[in-house]
């Protein structure tokens, strides 16, 4: 499937939990059809201690949802503009 949004450019997320949320694609992965988008399903990762890191902690990451629950944010304005009219 060719993937309609690519790697900078900003999306709407249309489907989920997040629905509605802006953000822009850090990547994408076209063989799973899925795309992580800044700032949405962002979960929290326990990390290990080590040398760089000698109390552990737990970071927060962004994880990738589906292809076909993102639309790129310009195709998105013109369709709710065009409902308006």
């Amino acid at each position: 499937m060719k993937a309609s949004v690519k790697k900078g450019d900003e999306v709407v997320v249309i489907a989920g939990s997040a629905k509605g949320a802006r953000g822009k694609v850090l990547a994408v992965f076209p063989r799973k059809e899925r795309v992580i988008v800044e700032g949405v399903n962002v979960r929290k990762h326990h990390e290990r201690k080590s040398q760089k890191n000698p109390e552990g902690s737990i970071a927060e990451r962004e994880h990738s949802i589906h292809i076909s629950n993102v639309m790129s944010a310009g195709r998105f304005d013109a369709k709710k503009s065009a409902k308006k009219a």
